[in-house]
């Protein structure tokens, strides 16, 4: 393989080199008299057409002195490339040559040809095997791709993928998860509502057209959906019906229980609109840490339900009693472990992954701050 690579680049460069002389060498064209001919053919045909008769004594003055001034001006403009050009060129052409080079050093002292390839698929399944709260939304996303495509009729992987996709910033991408999931579920207003949202994070905070469509279907669906309400309520306020909007997040805000976080932050934003008379900011403001913990909790279960299925899997029990230690799931974390140390109890390597696992220490996250 590395003989491979060594003669590639040797044909490579040898190509380039025969290239950059070529350049190097290389001469403008004169095209003085590719310039003039157009004139000099006129000039011509009008002391052809004297000869003929074809011309008064008087147009075939003006006709000549027409044809002179066009080729008079014709040769002030033809004018070829000045000889000292060619240095720059020459500087140019050393300075990719140069860079070619330098390029091919570096490959030399920093290239590793000898290494395997990594396809994308193998590193998909060493993410899948992986503790789901140790991956990036980007890698969620990607094993979330393949649960969907194993489960195409379910609806639950598409919305942990919409939401993977909207934390790592594939906006585009979580609107395709949550349309098939509409197509799925035509008759679940979350689904309508999480589609409508994402509308509105496209739209930078507008809630649009599109957003007010999904807003309605999931309203059909369930009259008392948060979201919906929620969004609607600070469209109304957006265009401009400010009371209208907050006697609608009034209404939203009687719906919730005073101990629901969200009633703290509804009851906030409602002080701003009423003291300033618009909306707070251009986008509503949202922490991914609950995004991202709801995509890991999603995968923990559904690792759990696999695990339920096939429990003969040492490596699923630690990672699924990691996960839930990590996620700071005590009593989860304690029935897996109590579950798992009773299958394997003949396993002392088992054993001690499992405990090693429940000690792990749980991960700080933001304050979560619900919104309705």
């Amino acid at each position: 393989m590395i003989a491979f690579w060594i003669a590639a680049a040797g044909l490579s460069a040898a190509t380039a080199g025969l290239v950059l002389r070529g350049a190097a060498r290389a001469r403008p064209v004169d095209d003085a008299q590719t310039r003039l001919e157009p004139h000099r053919r006129r000039l011509a045909e009008v002391e052809r057409l004297a000869i003929d008769g074809l011309l008064a004594e008087t147009e075939l003055k003006a006709a000549r002195v027409e044809a002179g001034r066009g080729l008079l001006a014709a040769a002030d403009q033809a004018e070829s490339w000045p000889r000292d050009g060619l240095g720059p060129r020459k500087a140019v052409v050393a300075a990719i040559g140069a860079a070619c080079v330098a390029t091919a050093g570096l490959y030399v002292v920093l290239g590793r040809p000898e290494l395997p390839d990594q396809p994308y698929a193998q590193r998909v399944a060493e993410w899948k095997a992986a503790d789901p709260s140790t991956l990036e939304p980007e890698k969620i996303a990607a094993v979330l791709e393949g649960v969907a495509a194993e489960r195409p009729k379910d609806v639950e992987p598409l919305l942990f993928l919409a939401k993977a996709r909207a934390v790592a910033g594939d906006l585009s991408g979580a609107e395709a998860a949550l349309r098939k999931a509409v197509r799925l579920a035509p008759k679940r207003a979350d689904v309508w509502s999480l589609l409508g949202e994402t509308f509105v994070m496209e739209a930078k905070g507008d809630v649009g057209a599109d957003a007010k469509l999904a807003f309605g279907e999931a309203l059909k669906v369930d009259p008392n959906d948060l979201r919906a309400r929620y969004y609607l309520a600070r469209g109304k306020i957006a265009e401009g019906d400010v009371q209208g909007g907050l006697s609608d997040w009034r209404a939203l805000r009687a719906s919730l229980p005073t101990t629901d976080p969200g009633y703290a932050a509804l009851s906030q934003e409602m002080a701003q609109v009423e003291a300033t008379g618009r909306l707070p900011s251009a986008e509503p403001a949202a922490d991914a840490n609950p995004q991202v913990q709801g995509m890991i909790a999603g995968m923990v279960e559904g690792l759990a339900a696999r695990l339920a299925q096939a429990p003969d899997d040492p490596d699923g029990w630690v990672r699924l009693v990691r996960a839930y230690a990590v996620l700071g799931e005590t009593a989860k974390r304690d029935a897996a472990l109590a579950r798992a140390t009773a299958r394997f109890k003949d396993q002392p390597k088992v054993l001690s992954a499992l405990r090693q696992a429940a000690d792990t220490p749980a991960q700080k996250t933001a304050p979560e701050v619900t919104k309705p």
